[in-house]
């Protein structure tokens, strides 16, 4: 039995052991790449010029740069639901995912806080927030959660990777020596004892906890940076809940993707299997479910009313200049997949996959709409100003940044998937191992 569960072992570490890139992931890698130097370029650009080189004016004093910010938030809610709630309720079909979702968290965290200081027009002016912050301000809420989360989610994702580097410490020649030097600096102290995995677990299970309260502080507080400021469209006491469900649903979106490009980039058919899409797709569905409930409820209160200061903002998403984008979000992040993923057969790998893209293509558009048709409606009108004012299109330095963003967070996935095991190796041996007994 020993040498039989010695074979599995050591077969489950070929299978799951980072791999080299190959011609792909170098193109794929080299893209990124291209795109990040181009976002830095426009950057660069911005801090030389000022922020008069982006189309952000008087009336739109928000973009892009804010869509983004509040799109990685919400994507990097998917560490706490996938690792924290899943691990707390000892749902153990969720082990060859939690590393995917820690992964994506922990990127999406660091670029949430990158481009707030993108959007500050005097970046070396951040250290003011600490200095000066006022715990009155929302802003300075938002700065305290976002940096208590981003440790934590580090944390959830180095603490499980312990025992997977004690592993990859034995393949010397395989790794090269800059990751073997890497490894053991991160990770050389472990020695697998059982003194060592009962605090590392409990350490675990503490973080677990904390996340969970840390992550609805940090979508609850970036709603309210909304809802606090007097404006058609963000006066809604509903902000809190209506973040929290879109965060886990684009979440969950973004765990489809990542599940299927894994899969068939490395090969992982045992481990991420046909079951896992088809266990993600129910939860994505009741996620979009309770996303779509709170976007009637933001909605049609308001229009039922009409004030006649909501009046302009609700036509204008609902058949004006923001009608199409509004409906886009509307069908593709929400009705569509649903009626996909009711379906058994909707809850295949390739469905799944289109119907995750779907999911965060549909969030990124709803973000840019919660921040822009708002800002061009104020409650007093507009007078006397350019006609520019009255509209706004990111100009190409503001795509080209958000691009970047996007590009960034992307190359950090790749990287992280290249030099860690993306699904837990010691965990996966111990579980098939207890499941064999």
């Amino acid at each position: 039995m020993e040498n039989i569960h010695n074979n599995s072992s050591e077969a489950i570490i070929q299978d799951l052991l980072p791999q080299k890139f190959g011609r792909s992931g170098k193109i794929w890698t080299g893209i990124l790449v291209a795109f990040c130097l181009l976002g830095a370029y426009a950057y660069y650009r911005q801090l030389r010029y000022g922020l008069v080189v982006t189309s952000m004016r008087d009336y739109a004093s928000w973009g892009i740069y804010i869509s983004n910010f509040v799109f990685f938030v919400a994507i990097s809610l998917v560490g706490s639901l996938i690792t924290a709630v899943f691990r707390l309720a000892d749902v153990h079909w969720s082990t060859p995912l939690t590393r995917i979702a820690e992964i994506i968290a922990v990127a999406a965290i660091i670029f949430a806080s990158l481009i707030i200081i993108v959007d500050m027009g005097s970046p070396e002016r951040f250290y003011n927030l600490f200095i000066y912050g006022r715990i009155q301000s929302p802003i300075i809420w938002d700065v305290i959660v976002i940096t208590t989360y981003f440790f934590i989610s580090i944390l959830l994702l180095y603490y499980p990777l312990l025992p997977d580097i004690q592993i990859l410490l034995r393949f010397k020649e395989k790794n090269g020596v800059r990751l073997q030097k890497f490894y053991h600096f991160i990770g050389g102290f472990w020695k697998g004892t059982p003194q060592q995995f009962k605090l590392s677990d409990k350490a675990i299970n503490i973080l677990c906890i904390t996340i969970i309260p840390v992550a609805f502080s940090i979508h609850t507080v970036t709603s309210w940076l909304f809802a606090t400021t007097y404006r058609p469209g963000w006066d809604s006491t509903n902000f809190g809940a209506y973040f929290i469900s879109g965060a886990f649903l684009v979440g969950g979106g973004a765990v489809l993707v990542a599940m299927y490009v894994f899969r068939k980039a490395y090969h992982l058919e045992k481990y991420i299997t046909e079951d896992h899409f088809d266990r993600m797709g129910k939860i994505v569905v009741l996620l979009a479910l309770l996303y779509l409930y709170f976007n009637v409820n933001e909605y049609l209160v308001p229009a039922f009313k009409m004030k006649k200061s909501e009046e302009a903002h609700l036509n204008g998403l609902f058949t004006g200049e923001f009608a199409p984008l509004f409906w886009f979000a509307i069908l593709v992040g929400m009705i569509i997949p649903i009626i996909i993923l009711l379906f058994k057969k909707g809850r295949k790998p390739v469905p799944v996959f289109i119907t995750g893209i779907m999911v965060v293509v549909g969030a990124w558009f709803k973000r840019y709409l919660i921040v822009t048709p708002t800002l061009l409606h104020p409650f007093l009108p507009m007078h006397d100003v350019p006609a520019s004012y009255h509209h706004y299109f990111p100009s190409w330095e503001e795509w080209a940044i958000a691009l970047g963003s996007l590009a960034g967070a992307l190359l950090v996935i790749t990287i992280l998937s290249r030099i860690f095991p993306i699904i837990p190796i010691q965990e996966t041996i111990t579980e098939q191992h207890e499941t064999a007994e």
